[in-house]
């Protein structure tokens, strides 16, 4: 097995904080990337978050590993030009700033790319560099909101943030994705790219199928809980045992197999009321309550048996403490000064994932390294 990896001796110089940046610097260190991530002299403010990652932010943990870290100063002519040096050198820019404060320190990815045009730049903001949001902070909750995700999201009732930082995280794996083919483009012609993502730009896109609803249709997706506005039977029902289990009919057919199969109600399959997923979605009610009837006679351990035999997709509904003893989580560990912290592996695996234990940086760990390289 080679121990190459697709992006050894890529340079990324990186003014990140938060999340989506170092998210999207972190794709590019597993990738075999140099990442030297600039913070400020308190450093990156996601590293106090929380102390959950063994006295570390777990945020931090997550996202820098493989980093090297060095504090500037952007508003000194010191440091400036040292950043400059760095970026002359760099093949890939990443910022987020708030929308216009990288050009007004003299780091603006226009003016940079017409200094060098096979660099690779990617501005991450809120809401876009133009247009009458541009100037509005934007974190993942407002965001979240903003987009209209909330409204689609959870059960009927009190609206709730989805509880993990989706803008956040779908804006950096967009960022990665764009900037890797950029780098496949400058490897092959020598030409750099500008990128530019936002927040919203990226909750919009996964909004399409309820936009689309609302634009074509004249009515969003309401708010369901744990069923699907499209698909029935698609949720969670009731074990005998007190057990819940979602199950998700993707067929006509699965539906005749859940039928005969499971339920061990075949007149249903016949049922014109639940003939086809139209029907069953227009007859929801009557649909789930079949289910439920069978499944609250049934214990766990038969229906597991029943719906592994017949081949049905199902799954349990796990909290954190049942994801933690997964017995399908994989894990990998990073080391910081005072110990290691185990974090979910990645959800891609490749050939060239051999780092055993990458180390996370300490504040400004790598800077006299840094300056002494970069004179």
């Amino acid at each position: 097995m080679s121990s190459a990896k697709p992006l050894d001796g890529v340079l990324v110089v990186s003014i990140e904080q938060a999340v989506a940046a170092p998210l999207t610097s972190c794709r590019l260190a597993d990738a075999g990337a140099r990442v030297i991530k600039i913070e400020r002299a308190e450093g990156d403010f996601s590293r106090g978050y929380d102390a959950a990652a063994d006295g570390l932010s777990s945020y931090f943990a997550w996202l820098n590993r493989g980093k090297e870290s060095i504090v500037l100063d952007l508003k000194d002519d010191g440091d400036q030009a040292l950043l400059g040096r760095m970026i002359e050198q760099a093949d890939v820019y990443i910022q987020n700033l708030a929308v216009g404060a990288a050009q007004r320190l003299g780091f603006g990815s226009e003016s940079l790319r017409q200094q060098h045009p096979r660099l690779v730049t990617c501005d991450i903001s809120g809401y876009g560099p133009t247009g009458p949001y541009a100037q509005m902070k934007a974190y993942d909750l407002l965001v979240q909101a903003e987009s209209g995700l909330v409204s689609v999201s959870g059960a009927p009732g009190p609206l709730g943030r989805v509880g993990v930082s989706v803008a956040d995280i779908a804006t950096g794996e967009a960022a990665a994705r764009a900037i890797s083919q950029a780098l496949v483009r400058q490897a092959r012609t020598g030409q750099g790219a500008t990128i530019e993502v936002s927040l919203f730009s990226t909750m919009a896109e996964w909004m399409t199928v309820p936009l689309l609803h609302h634009d074509y249709l004249g009515q969003g997706p309401q708010r369901v809980g744990l069923a699907h506005p499209s698909i029935a039977p698609y949720g969670a029902f009731t074990t005998g045992d007190g057990t819940i289990l979602l199950i998700a009919v993707q067929s006509d057919r699965e539906w005749r197999t859940l039928c005969e199969e499971v339920l061990d109600r075949p007149d249903l399959s016949h049922d014109l009321r639940f003939a086809t997923n139209k029907a069953r979605v227009t007859n929801r009610a009557e649909t789930d309550d079949a289910v439920a009837e069978v499944f609250a006679r049934l214990s766990t351990e038969e229906l597991h048996s029943k719906l592994t035999g017949s081949r049905m997709a199902f799954g349990a509904v796990n909290d954190v403490a049942g994801l933690s003893s997964h017995p399908q989580l994989n894990r990998i560990t990073v080391t910081h000064d005072d110990g290691t912290v185990d974090l979910p592996a990645p959800a891609t695996t490749a050939d060239w994932d051999h780092d055993t234990s990458p180390l996370l940086p300490t504040i400004n760990q790598h800077g006299p390294q840094i300056r002494a390289e970069f004179v």
